[in-house]
């Protein structure tokens, strides 16, 4: 800076300060002339002591107090511009593998950046701790460094030190300065212009600029050109949404690697023979590591360095409770619970409180209101704290208000739960599972809203849980597929922690889903742990009624035995305490268990039995028995068909309709449809039948019951074939097809051959 460039930045401060040279004169004791001198750029070297006099009255310090006392001497050496454009971009550590998608996004913002007509490309890339951010971004500049003749420039930004040395834009600017080539004593004092002429300066050039590590937008906005020629490219583990929003940065989020692109790694860092002579150990490697290149980095380092098997590295990776552990290579930078802290450091107390608490999540992801349940927090509140969250990218929205973690991030999240968090660490799942408990059965109510009253009743929410809000039959659908997973999750889990009555209540909530949507498997699972926990509730009816809604799952599976050994305990606990209804829906159970073993006399016994126990009418429980007289008269009324006697099928079964018809009981409507329609396809009342099936399909199509809606498609195209009518017969037949191959049903085999005859003629 020259003496009048000096005088300048003087009147400069004092002005900043509102002084008149007076006052400055009276605060460093010299004269009013004295100062306008020195303004006045005729005093060049000022004495060193009024130098410091000046700086402690402008207020200055650290760098900007040297660099102002540094020019009482003169101004320093000017260093020589460079011979060639800035190259700082760092070298890439290992082969880069995968990420072929992320690349050709990147190279299409490049294509699209000689389109901008006013400002730089911006492109935000966003992405977990240890997702490889750095990684890709510096082999992506290096692979198209060519495109920009007049550098590249590249600035480590450090937002999530683990020291807390967060960079100053003004500090990043100043190096961007010193790599242009401009010699310290014409760089600018304040940052403001400084950052001026650093835009100046790549004005109209093919400029690559790289923001590694950036904390938050406001970090990165003093380090934009504004040339369309240059691109900016930014890496943060926060979603820079700011910048997206008023600086038009292309958003590029960063997701774990596939497994192939896992084994790739793996096989660049220790080799493709080593990788092929343990097949069954590298699949437990990647999925240990969840697809993130610092875990699987890791892995490959400690496999490298102990020479160990890659079976003793995957046993250690899966030891419970010691993934994280296995996942330290020894130092901040390459350690996997170190790195995940410094984003965690960032959260707001809060949120840091929300996120511990979703490491003791027990399903793979949750919605809005179940982190509230999970938090005993209100919704709006929660909301506001996933956001948060899912910016710092320490969870992730995958679905529109659907929230998730990855695998080691929930590890992480659950040691600080048991650490900070030990007593909530247990009471926030069963606040958690609370909300699913009444929230399903909710839903089941209103899936099937005749339904007994459920056995074993809901106790109030905990406080500051509440159900989530279901409004039709649709929503509950739509929510009890949503939250399916979470809800055997929930099942597990309430069973493993001896919490019975939700564990039974699960169970429930879940039966007309699982029976509708050909959940057998998933039924069987929560009907056996339903079973466990109504020996610990104490009521024999309530175990009555498990033991037979297991013995229904078991025969859906094709399990007879097992079935029947079900039924017969649940006929037991019924009759023991009198209850003729409970009793009449085990022979119902009984007699489609003979229906499958091809003993129709049987089945036709079990149903009259159920109709007669129906007609008693004695049940301890309050609701009404016309509804179960209704079933029992429709099934006395389809074996009566089966065995050949249509008439009097039509007369049970028409007697079954009105009462389910008067009781609004649509399940049982279509049910009943579906049998007269069989009877009269064989009194061949074709017209008749096929009006009976289509009703029956409507209504099993709308609630969902996807078997049903199968077999009434079958017998509505036999009855088309039967009058006649091929195409109509193929069109049935095609749909009923379509929904067994999608339920993986044994009987799909049976309608190709069907269809298959009926193009040959043979049928």
């Amino acid at each position: 800076m020259g003496a009048s460039a000096f005088g300048l930045a003087v009147r400069a401060h004092r002005r900043r300060l509102g002084l008149s040279q007076e006052d400055l004169a009276e605060r460093i004791g010299v004269s009013t002339s004295t100062i306008g001198k020195v303004e006045a750029g005729r005093i060049s070297r000022p004495r060193p002591a009024t130098m410091r006099l000046l700086a402690d009255a402008f207020g200055l310090t650290g760098e900007a107090r040297d660099s102002f006392c540094q020019t009482a001497g003169g101004p320093p050496p000017t260093q020589p511009a460079p011979t060639r454009p800035p190259a700082q971009l760092p070298p890439e550590m290992f082969p880069f593998t995968g990420r072929a998608e992320e690349l050709a996004r990147l190279d299409a913002l490049l294509a699209m950046s000689g389109d901008r007509p006013t400002v730089a490309v911006i492109s935000a890339l966003s992405g977990m701790a240890g997702i490889g951010k750095t990684s890709l971004a510096v082999h992506w500049a290096r692979r198209v460094s060519g495109h920009f003749p007049d550098g590249q420039l590249y600035v480590n930004l450090r937002g999530f030190d683990p020291y807390g040395r967060v960079m100053d834009p003004a500090d990043a600017v100043r190096g961007f300065l010193d790599a242009l080539g401009v010699a310290p004593d014409r760089i600018p004092a304040g940052a403001d212009a400084q950052a001026a002429r650093y835009r100046s300066l790549l004005a109209g050039k093919r400029v690559l600029v790289l923001l590694d590590n950036a904390r938050d937008a406001e970090q990165v906005r003093a380090l934009l050109p504004g040339s369309p020629s240059a691109l900016v490219l930014v890496t943060s583990r926060n979603q820079l949404t700011g910048l997206l929003a008023t600086d038009g940065a292309h958003p590029l989020q960063l997701g774990v690697l596939s497994p192939e692109e896992s084994r790739d790694l793996l096989n660049e860092r220790l080799g493709d023979d080593r990788v092929a002579a343990e097949p069954g150990a590298v699949p437990e490697i990647v999925a240990a590591c969840a697809g993130l290149p610092l875990a699987l980095s890791i892995a490959a380092a400690r496999a490298r360095q102990s020479g160990f098997p890659l079976a003793a590295l995957a046993a250690d990776l899966n030891a419970a409770g010691h993934r994280l552990n296995a996942l330290d290579a020894g130092d901040p930078l390459s350690d996997v619970r170190a790195i995940f802290s410094w984003s965690y450091a960032t959260l707001t107390p809060p949120a840091a409180r929300l996120f511990r608490l979703l490491g003791v999540h027990p399903g793979a992801d949750l919605s809005v209101p179940a982190a509230a349940a999970l938090a005993g927090a209100p919704v709006p509140e929660t909301r506001r704290l996933l956001t948060q969250l899912t910016r710092a990218n320490l969870a992730t929205e995958h679905r529109p208000g659907r929230f998730a973690q990855h695998d080691l991030l929930r590890a992480y999240a659950a040691e600080l739960a048991a650490t900070e968090e030990a007593d909530e660490a247990a009471e926030a799942p069963a606040r958690l599972i609370a909300h699913y408990v009444h929230t399903a059965c909710a839903a089941n109510r209103i899936v099937y809203p005749n339904l007994d009253a459920i056995a074993v009743p809901l106790a109030p929410l905990p406080d500051g849980v509440e159900a989530e809000p279901i409004a039709d039959h649709q929503a509950a659908m739509a929510w009890l597929a949503a939250e399916h997973a979470n809800l055997l999750a929930a099942a597990s889990h309430a069973a493993t922690a001896g919490l019975h009555a939700y564990t039974w209540q699960l169970a429930w909530g879940l039966d007309t889903f699982h029976r509708r949507q050909w959940h057998l498997h998933d039924r069987m699972d929560t009907w056996q742990a339903a079973v466990t926990a109504a020996r610990h509730l104490g009521s024999p009816g309530v175990l009555a009624y498990t033991h037979r809604r297991l013995g229904e799952a078991y025969r859906g599976l094709g399990r007879p035995a097992e079935a029947a050994a079900q039924a017969r305990e649940a006929l037991l606990l019924f009759d023991g305490i009198g209850d003729r209804c409970g009793e009449a829906d085990v022979h119902l159970d009984l007699s489609m268990l003979a229906e499958r073993e091809g003993h129709l006399e049987e089945a036709l016994a079990h149903a009259e039995r159920a109709l007669a126990a129906t007609r008693s009418g004695k049940s301890p429980a309050p609701e009404p028995v016309e509804l179960r007289m209704a079933r029992a008269l429709n099934t006395v009324g389809w074996f009566r068909a089966l065995l050949g006697d249509h008439a009097a099928a039509l007369k049970f079964c028409g007697e079954a309709l009105a009462i389910n018809t008067r009781r609004g009981d649509h399940e049982n409507i279509a049910f009943t449809l579906d049998s007269l329609g069989y009877a009269h396809q064989h009194l061949r009342h074709h017209e008749q039948a096929v009006d009976c099936y289509r009703r029956a399909i409507e209504i099993f199509r709308r609630l969902g019951h996807a078997s049903m809606t199968a077999d009434a498609l079958e017998r509505l195209g036999d009855t088309h074939h039967e009058a006649g009518r091929p195409g109509a017969a193929r069109e049935a037949w095609s749909r009923a097809l379509e929904i067994r191959t999608r339920l993986e049903h044994v009987s799909a085999g049976d309608l190709r051959k069907k269809i298959t005859g009926l193009r040959s003629g043979s049928r």
